[in-house]
């Protein structure tokens, strides 16, 4: 039998105030653990939450960036749960009235184009950290710095039918964030973190099938292969006659498994109820419109419009608006040389290739737009050739130094004197006099061998493509 995959993520985006959504206490990372805390986020009695507006903008930002409409009125909600990193005893979110809802992402993918439907997107505050086993003993520490860091959590629908389509709603939303500023969105950091729901059932049929949540997933290929392998596992079942058991699970990535964290026979009650010590929360048109305002451009517009004002095909538009840093270096690059797909081409294969190699970002280049500009100015005008010009890139990757300047230090210019030239070709004819034979025999493939010759002569400085145009014409001439 075949089955469909049925899909949805919560998505916590960990928004990157520098102070908690409660209190005033740092938000910065990897300080000593307890000392980024005061009686707010420690839970103490008699204390009283006072709301960040900062997180509430932030929110608003990442909300209708994903196309959601965002609630005049929201209420935050006590949910109720005792474990040791929450010292409150409950963490206060959003249940019944949240911040937006109703929007969604579309993304990309090998078939085509497909819009996720967003149910909710709403604040709340993060638990602690527990550590176990740290330090080199068998006692378990609880730190609680991250206690009160505000959260946005996006609620998927289940609209997500294969672990490529969650993949990439996931890269797109750390995309989106990033553009807006309001997170850095970073998986491996515990910035973006993604719980999902899986369930599989008969292609074709309405009805859902038995889900399990899947937890521990820390990176986009992890998302991944968790889904690819708990699709099979519970196609397995099915097949074999059993039943799917609604469960947590987590994600073992060494052995590439799932494994069971808990049962889930019935959805877990956490006893919501209305947060006392905080009011509604009230969102003006005219705070909507101030906040609507500082939208920068997002990926799909800046994308069209890559398209349509330097004549991109869609894969490079996709790959330069990936990072509003990238697109930025682009479009300086475009600026300084109007060379749109020249410079893509650069940007993406050259100077990505050498980032990624020293896992750097593009902020972190040694090569500036300027510089990149100038090098592909200097190929376009003949000056050196494409060959010639990786060299030099590697140099100014190197040492920084402009690429025009490492041309004349190196004596790096390209011979396109036409005379100059078709002496040297006419040369490399009369000493290899076989190989001129088996071309004129109908062998052209052996063009290669000659052009390889001139190169040899000239130090690879030759102009490749007169090179082949006077290889042709002298060799032209000497057929009977």
């Amino acid at each position: 039998m075949e089955y469909e995959a049925v899909i949805g993520l919560e998505v916590h985006v960990q928004l990157g105030t520098q102070s908690k959504i409660f209190c005033s206490c740092s938000t910065e990372f990897g300080a000593p653990p307890n000392t980024h805390t005061c009686p707010v986020c420690l839970g103490l009695p008699g204390v009283l939450p006072v709301l960040n507006r900062k997180v509430v903008e932030y929110a608003i930002k990442a909300a209708l960036a994903l196309n959601c409409k965002i609630n005049p009125i929201s209420v935050f909600a006590r949910k109720n749960y005792f474990y040791p990193d929450l010292p409150k005893g409950y963490q206060i979110s959003q249940y019944e009235l949240p911040l937006a809802e109703y929007g969604y992402l579309e993304i990309e993918t090998s078939q085509g184009k497909r819009r996720i439907g967003i149910t909710r997107v709403h604040m709340e505050e993060d638990a602690g950290k527990n550590l176990h086993g740290e330090f080199g003993n068998p006692h378990s520490y609880v730190d609680l710095n991250r206690t009160g860091v505000p959260l946005i959590e996006i609620v998927s629908e289940p609209d997500i039918r294969t672990p490529e389509e969650a993949r990439l709603y996931l890269q797109k939303m750390r995309t989106i964030m990033r553009y807006l500023e309001v997170s850095d969105a970073d998986m491996e950091k515990g910035e973006m973190r993604c719980d999902a729901n899986i369930s599989i059932r008969p292609k074709g049929e309405e009805k859902f099938g038995v889900k399990t949540e899947l937890k521990n997933m820390n990176s986009f290929r992890h998302v991944q292969r968790a889904l690819e392998y708990e699709i099979k596992r519970q196609e397995k079942v099915l097949e074999e006659g059993g039943h799917i058991v609604q469960e947590t699970l987590l994600w073992n990535p060494q052995l590439g498994v799932t494994e069971t964290m808990r049962s889930k026979e019935e959805a877990h009650d956490y006893r919501y109820f209305p947060e006392p010590d905080l009011v509604p929360l009230e969102v003006s048109q005219e705070w909507l419109e101030e906040v609507k305002s500082t939208l920068p451009e997002l990926p799909e517009e800046k994308k069209a419009r890559f398209m349509d004002r330097y004549g991109l095909p869609s894969y490079d538009a996709e790959v330069l608006t990936s990072s509003r840093e990238m697109a930025g270096f682009f479009e300086e690059a475009v600026k300084a040389h109007t060379s749109p797909k020249a410079i893509a081409n650069w940007v993406m294969v050259e100077l990505m290739g050498h980032l990624n190699a020293d896992n750097k970002s593009i902020q972190e280049s040694p090569v500036s737009p300027g510089q990149m500009a100038q090098l592909v100015a200097l190929i376009e005008g003949g000056t050196i050739s494409g060959k010639m010009a990786k060299d030099v890139f590697a140099k100014t990757y190197q040492t920084g130094k402009d690429p025009h300047i490492i041309v004349e230090e190196e004596g790096l210019v390209q011979l396109s004197d036409e005379s100059e030239l078709g002496t040297i070709v006419d040369k490399v004819l009369e000493d290899n006099p076989k190989e001129v034979e088996k071309y004129l025999s109908g062998k052209t493939k052996i063009m290669g061998f000659f052009v390889g010759q001139v190169m040899k002569a000239t130090k690879g400085k030759a102009n490749p493509q007169m090179v082949n145009q006077l290889l042709g014409r002298k060799l032209k001439e000497r057929r009977p």
